[in-house]
């Protein structure tokens, strides 16, 4: 499943990807400009307090951590990449920190508002660890806290699904195969740097919000509110491209 050039097989998918420099080549023209936007009118909608504290779970090499504390509030960016978290500590300061930490056990601290963005859910093989990431967020939250995950609307990607591109980025042909495989949503990138051929894959569990609301329950949390889009508009199962669970 893994790289071909990795000897690791028994290695999370995600550990190994996401450490690669070429992780970041591909996706480095992601535009921040949408979520910022997003990020501005999710923290007005929970109305967080000013210098308010909120954990960025899966916070990757701390983008939206770093934009969360340029508009005044105190973050935590926790991430399992060593790597991405490594680079992520130059830019901490007295109300920016970053640690690496698994999201499927409890952070030790409150905040008035955890936010797991961009599709950063659904990694795991096991149900356990999904079902834990959320007991997690909940034992991380004040009273007064929200907890936020965005999630793709996974009815919505199956349907528009691009089975084949190549993206060339700093002269690498990026050849992408995407697929649907037992509730997973996979993408197989290969790509030659280097002369040498590299082979991963993303996948991540197609969940519904039926599934998270199976998980909320479980978890004993409320589901407030259900929005379609990162500008918060409802949420419409066949047309909606996000799906932003608010909860607590």
């Amino acid at each position: 499943m893994m790289g071909i050039h990795m000897t690791e097989n028994t290695q999370q998918w995600y550990a190994s990807w996401f450490d690669t420099p070429f992780y970041h080549i591909l996706y480095k023209d992601r535009d921040d400009t949408e979520a910022h936007a997003f990020m501005d009118t999710l923290s007005g909608y929970l109305n967080i307090p000013e210098h308010g504290t909120i954990l960025d779970l899966a916070c990757g090499k701390g983008r939206h951590a770093r934009y969360l504390n340029k508009i005044g509030y105190d973050v935590t960016g926790v991430d399992l990449s060593e790597n991405s978290i490594e680079y992520a500590k130059q830019f901490e300061n007295h109300r920016l920190h970053f640690d690496v930490h698994n999201m499927c056990k409890p952070y030790q601290k409150k905040f008035d508002a955890v936010f797991n963005l961009f599709t950063s859910f659904g990694y795991f093989d096991d149900d356990a660890d999904n079902l834990n990431t959320i007991k997690g967020i909940k034992a991380e939250l004040n009273e007064f806290g929200f907890g936020v995950i965005d999630f793709m609307n996974s009815d919505f990607v199956i349907d528009n699904l691009v089975p084949e591109e190549v993206k060339t980025v700093d002269g690498i042909d990026f050849h992408l195969k995407r697929y649907v495989e037992d509730g997973y949503i996979i993408k197989d990138i290969t790509f030659t740097a280097d002369d040498r051929l590299y082979n991963f894959q993303e996948r991540v569990r197609g969940f519904t919000l039926a599934d998270f609301e199976l998980f909320f329950e479980q978890a004993g949390v409320y589901l407030l509110d259900v929005f379609g889009d990162y500008k918060l508009n409802k949420f419409n199962a066949k047309t909606s491209e996000r799906l932003v669970l608010i909860f607590k």
